[in-house]
């Protein structure tokens, strides 16, 4: 889901104008004789020849913007396109239109696949949609700081050119009138033909003119050589090879003209047929009986492209008046919806759905007219804002409530962390079981935070339990030393009682006090130990004749005679006493948070299984415990 901001960004991209209404532009054209030299002129009369018109009969229509040029852009990166950017801002300006514009679109388009994907990404770690922004792009930026260097040098050389042109117009008009002027002096014209061929290439190497002034100054041009033409007394032949040359390259432009009915791409087709209008306006006349054939020639091949050109732009407005009637009704629809009843979040995101189904069907239209899109986006984009507003709004609302309970749940995760490293193994315990009774009373909260916050809590609680666990596993090993020392005790009363020495009754004694020293041993192996032990105590009582020295209890009430006294045996009564007690208490903590604890990761498994065997061993050890005292007591 987009917030208001972000949506307003999305639609920014779903219409790019396309405007092929660029106006051909015409190069200055005139009229060139071959240069021959002349030493005296003839008496014939020249022939005058008719201005050659200007222009086509069609009207022109507007020329279709040129296409991307074919360069080698599949697989580019960004930071490739980028480079080409740079190599083509490197160039002169005049050069690199189409290429600068193919490099900016397969560049966005790799973005959009990009910002697509990072969008995916966030969604999928279970972000909110509105909270999506797209990463900041080096490359993007530093192809925009080339685009904006390429528009300045345009708008430069752009301004330079047009300068240009005035000069040239000026330039022009003078060339004009230094040939009327030639003419105006019929009686040196003849030695001025030199002069007015050089005058003529002038004019053709001034180059372009402002397109408004380009026909005018033409047909000036065109009205003062005839005039010149007309009044000079030249030798015909000199005429005729004028007449024969251009004859020549104007038949060419006719061919030339003739072929571009095949071409497949009208606008391509269009574009040539302007280049060749320019050069037959550069070439001059040719003999008045051939001039009226030959333009119609040249015209009818110009109309059937016109023609083509202009059904091709009839076809497009029909296209764009279906896509406008399908916009409409793509807005007429986001308008019917409303927020009305809307209280839940699933209720808003089931309606935030629908909007993005518009806009993608939005997206796959295509261009209405320039001023029809306009309008119908911005129509479109006002309904679009208006419920993300409200849908902001509404989150809003429910913000202070989830922002509470992440506070409260913040809280338990940085108290947890602060105890995750305590050795104070029970308390520690029970206050970590008390954390998590209370994370379960505490509401939601943002999705985004979630999954980390709860992470952040079930990390302390496992780092404390897992140190725990390795605390256990020390005493597993002190265990297994006290299992070691049994079974070496087992094998000295063995062998003891076997030998029955003099002294083998005190050394029995004395391996039973040793092991009673010694503390527990693994759980599972301690019925067997014990077992042997009993039995070995038994056979050295029967056959070493231990007389006032009962076995029975672990020697706790072997312990309790040899003690000097009455309160030595009230003392040791009362460490059993707290011994039993701090079990038992021991016992029930246990017994209560096995209510608390679940198996869903592999060390919370570990744990209840440890938890279980701690519960065993604590039952065992009071039932021992209370066997010693009532021994005790007994004795």
């Amino acid at each position: 889901m987009m917030e208001p901001r972000e949506q307003s960004e999305s639609m920014n991209n779903l219409e790019k104008d396309q405007n092929l209404s660029t106006e051909p532009q015409n190069e200055a054209q005139e009229v060139v004789s071959e240069e021959v030299t002349v030493n005296e002129p003839v008496a014939e009369e020249p022939v005058k020849e008719e201005p050659v018109p200007a222009e086509p009969a069609e009207e022109p229509v507007a020329e279709e913007p040129s296409s991307a040029p074919k360069l080698e852009l599949a697989g580019k990166s960004k930071s490739e396109l980028v480079d080409m950017m740079r190599a083509a801002a490197a160039r002169p300006i005049e050069d690199v239109k189409d290429e600068v514009q193919a490099i900016k679109a397969a560049f966005f388009a790799l973005r959009r696949e990009e910002t697509a994907k990072e969008k995916e990404e966030f969604l999928a770690n279970g972000n909110e949609e509105s909270d999506f922004t797209p990463k900041e792009d080096d490359d993007e930026n530093n192809l925009k700081e080339l685009l904006n260097v390429l528009k300045e040098r345009r708008t430069e050389y752009n301004a330079a050119q047009e300068a240009n042109r005035e000069a040239n117009l000026e330039k022009k008009r003078q060339i004009i009138a230094l040939i009327n002027e030639i003419a105006n002096d019929p009686d040196n014209i003849n030695r001025q033909f030199n002069r007015v061929k050089q005058l003529q290439q002038e004019f053709k190497d001034a180059g372009e003119v402002p397109a408004t002034a380009d026909t005018e100054v033409w047909k000036e041009f065109q009205r003062a050589t005839e005039r010149f033409y007309d009044v000079l007394k030249m030798n015909k032949e000199l005429r005729d090879y004028d007449f024969k040359k251009n004859l020549e390259l104007k038949q060419q432009l006719c061919e030339e003209a003739e072929a571009l009915d095949e071409e497949g791409d009208i606008v391509t087709a269009f574009r040539q047929l302007q280049e060749l209008h320019n050069k037959w306006r550069e070439i001059g006349p040719v003999a008045k009986e051939l001039r009226e054939e030959l333009w119609a020639r040249f015209k009818a091949a110009s109309s059937a492209i016109n023609k083509k050109y202009q059904s091709f732009f009839e076809e497009r407005k029909s296209k764009e008046k279906e896509n406008a009637d399908a916009k409409t009704e793509l807005c007429e629809k986001i308008e019917q919806i409303t927020t009305d009843n809307l209280k839940t979040y699933a209720q808003w995101d089931e309606v935030t759905k629908q909007i993005i189904a518009l806009q993608e069907d939005w997206k796959k239209l295509g261009y209405a007219s320039r001023k029809a899109n306009a309008a119908l986006f911005a129509r479109f984009r006002k309904s679009c804002d208006d419920f993300f507003a409200k849908k902001a709004e509404f989150y809003k609302s429910m913000k202070e409530e989830l922002s509470g309970n992440l506070a409260k749940k913040i809280d338990l995760c940085e108290r947890a962390e602060a105890l995750m490293d305590s050795t104070e193994w029970k308390e520690a315990t029970d206050k970590f079981i008390e954390m998590q009774k209370e994370w379960k009373t505490i509401g939601p909260v943002v999705k985004k935070h979630s999954d980390a916050v709860w992470k952040r809590f079930i990390a302390a609680c496992d780092h404390f339990f897992e140190q725990k666990k390795k605390q256990n596993v020390n005493i597993h090993a002190v265990e297994h030393d006290n299992l070691k020392a049994k079974k070496e005790i087992i094998a000295t009363l063995k062998s003891t009682i076997e030998e029955a020495a003099e002294d083998a009754a005190q050394t029995v004694r004395e391996l039973m006090e040793r092991w009673q020293e010694i503390g527990h041993v693994p759980f599972k192996e301690k019925d067997k130990i014990y077992a042997q032990y009993r039995e070995l105590i038994d056979k050295a009582y029967e056959t070493l004749n231990m007389r006032g020295y009962r076995p029975s209890g672990d020697g706790y009430s072997r312990s309790s005679r040899q003690s000097s006294g009455g309160d030595r045996n009230l003392s040791e009564r009362d460490r059993l006493v707290r011994s039993y007690e701090q079990r038992m208490s021991e016992l029930k903590t246990f017994e209560n948070n096995m209510g608390f604890l679940t198996a869903n990761t592999k060390s919370g498994n570990s744990l209840v299984q440890e938890m279980e065997r701690r519960i065993a061993r604590l039952k065992e050890e009071i039932a021992e415990l209370e066997q010693k005292i009532k021994e005790m007591d007994k004795a």
